[in-house]
């Protein structure tokens, strides 16, 4: 492994890290809401849900973002990130997942730009969102970030989906629904999920973005509408 490979290697640690301050851990995707309601329990229930967010909606929305994004960022094609960062946030049609998704896209941008000050693709999106131009929203803000720091496209598309599962058993095991353990299982078995997940969305035109998963819609709904809540999705 050369001193290059290392480095990608490192900036893909730390943007996976939990201690790298996107506030993932703060979200449920109306986990919470199902946990409250007694309509979901137990690991295989959990996983399942998981299965269905990142087939469904996540897969074929943000990684499709992501890759576009990032093949963008690489070309230093300026209008079409703004264009496509608008174009996703569109689509999240819920608004606590599009609050979610634009604060934690600000935050990584905000993060990488103190410490990566002459990227120009990099600058451009920091200075679009200060000026209103763009919204910040996670998938296009989070490819940018990882060419930034040269961490390969499809690694960085295995980082959102993996970043995104643990959030959802780290909010199981906080709302109690699950042991430690039994969360490593879920992960672990989620795996050949989030490769065929990445496989099939990674080299999807932006004519192929779409989503559809009713249900989960409605539970996420559901979750905005609590009276009082742990999480804020």
């Amino acid at each position: 492994m050369n001193i290059d490979e290392m480095s990608q290697e490192l900036g893909l640690m730390q943007l996976s890290d939990s201690f790298f301050p996107t506030g993932l851990f703060a979200t449920s995707n109306g986990l919470e809401f199902l946990s409250h309601s007694k309509k979901i329990q137990g690991v295989e229930e959990i996983s399942e849900l998981i299965k269905v967010l990142l087939k469904q909606q996540i897969g074929p929305t943000d990684i499709v973002a992501l890759s576009n994004s990032y093949r963008f960022a690489q070309n230093q094609s300026f209008q079409e990130i703004a264009e496509l960062d608008q174009t996703i946030f569109s689509m999240k049609l819920i608004k606590e997942i599009r609050d979610t998704s634009t604060r934690s896209g600000i935050q990584i941008i905000k993060c990488v730009s103190e410490f990566e000050k002459n990227n120009q693709v990099l600058n451009f999106y920091k200075n679009s969102i200060t000026k209103g131009d763009v919204t910040g929203v996670y998938p296009v803000a989070f490819a940018i970030s990882c060419n930034c720091l040269g961490i390969e496209k499809e690694k960085a598309a295995l980082m959102m989906l993996y970043g995104f599962t643990v959030s959802m058993v780290g909010a199981a095991l906080r709302l109690g629904m699950i042991q430690h353990l039994e969360g490593q299982k879920i992960i672990h078995e989620l795996k050949p999920i989030i490769i065929e997940t990445v496989q099939e969305n990674i080299d999807r035109d932006l004519t192929d973005l779409w989503q559809f998963a009713p249900e989960a819609g409605l539970v996420q709904i559901s979750h905005e509408l609590m009276d009082s809540k742990m999480f804020i999705t």
